[in-house]
């Protein structure tokens, strides 16, 4: 790897992970969303552009996912944690959709899980 590589990750490592995590989400959630616009809403060259741009969202959740300066298995608990907070928001905003108990009492076992692998220190 050259010096530019080394600095830019040396620089990236000053990020918090929350902020890798939030930023994969938004775009995963929204590559699913082009994605599913293509497959149920569109043909053509329309078709083709949003399955382009849902693959491009998509690519960029994987690239900010893994740059999260964390171990891979801390990570994925972090990060469907943070999945399931965002998905909830979205939903709210885009279809006004509340939460139901079942979700809020199952989102809530997500979130601890999350939270639980991604922090739990053990000693081995």
């Amino acid at each position: 790897m050259n010096k530019h590589g080394i600095g830019m990750l040396k620089a990236l490592h000053g990020v918090h992970p929350l902020v890798f995590l939030v930023i994969a989400t938004i775009l995963e959630v929204s590559g699913d969303a082009l994605v599913r616009m293509a497959i149920y809403n569109h043909a053509g060259p329309i078709r083709i552009a949003l399955f382009l741009a849902g693959a491009a969202l998509l690519f960029g959740y994987g690239l900010f996912l893994n740059l999260a300066p964390l171990e891979f298995g801390q990570v994925v608990g972090l990060y469907i944690a943070t999945l399931f907070v965002v998905w909830q928001i979205v939903n709210f905003i885009a279809f006004r959709a509340v939460p139901t108990v079942p979700i809020l009492v199952g989102g809530t076992l997500v979130i601890a899980g999350g939270l639980l692998i991604s922090f739990w220190k053990t000693t081995n």
